[in-house]
């Protein structure tokens, strides 16, 4: 069998979206290729309409054996990709935790608006934490206690355990409170450090330092 994915993301320091199947990807193991779209050009829409009918990064191509799909939404590629590679174990085992897991996967995906409007995404940089509306205080709120909860109810350092797509669809948040300097507890701060220091966050941030280095972002 001959596979051939290829991952289309937008600029790395700013697209959150894009960073969360790049980190299932990588903790998978199975070679892509990588292709950045540059966000906020006048050509961005239009490259991105070439390759997803929503015109939105990011966009999972997968060739195998003469035929090709498109996967786009970053929820849905993660899900792809737990399915066709089941060995690598993206969610949890267990029936009960996996549906769980699939539920905050799922409330980060639609939820937190004024947290992704107050504190979007920029990688690399430190910046200063805006004054938060209440709606926002009550967001980060409610991601502290969830990743409290789970931390203490599963062992192995991730929100479930081992690495989960539940972990991936929360990196970009990690990067979030990193980038603002957000205040969490001991645990949560061990956590987000544990993430930020996997392989695939660690490559990320260089190539968005690249891009800030080349003005790009």
């Amino acid at each position: 069998m001959s596979v051939h994915y290829t991952l289309f993301v937008g600029t790395k320091d700013w697209s959150s979206w894009s960073l969360r199947p790049y980190v299932a990807l990588r903790h998978i193991g199975v070679p892509f290729v990588e292709n950045v779209i540059p966000l906020r050009k006048g050509t961005t829409n239009p490259e991105i309409l070439k390759i997803s009918p929503a015109g939105r990064v990011p966009v999972l191509k997968i060739e195998e054996n003469g035929k090709s799909v498109v996967v786009w939404d970053s929820l849905a590629i993660c899900e792809t990709l737990c399915e066709r590679h089941p060995e690598a174990r993206l969610w949890p085992d267990d029936p009960f935790v996996r549906a769980t897991a699939r539920a905050y996967a799922a409330e980060m995906h639609s939820g937190f608006p004024d947290l992704r409007e107050q504190l979007s995404m920029d990688f690399v940089r430190n910046l200063p934490l805006p004054a938060l509306r209440d709606a926002t205080r009550t967001q980060i709120a409610r991601i502290i206690e969830a990743w409290q909860k789970c931390l203490a109810e599963y062992e192995g350092g991730f929100l479930f355990g081992r690495l989960s797509i539940a972990d991936c669809m929360y990196a970009p948040v990690v990067s979030r409170f990193t980038t603002y300097g957000v205040e969490v507890p001991p645990g949560v701060q061990a956590y987000m450090e544990r993430m930020m220091a996997l392989p695939a966050m660690r490559d990320w941030g260089l190539a968005s330092q690249a891009e800030v280095d080349a003005g790009l972002a």
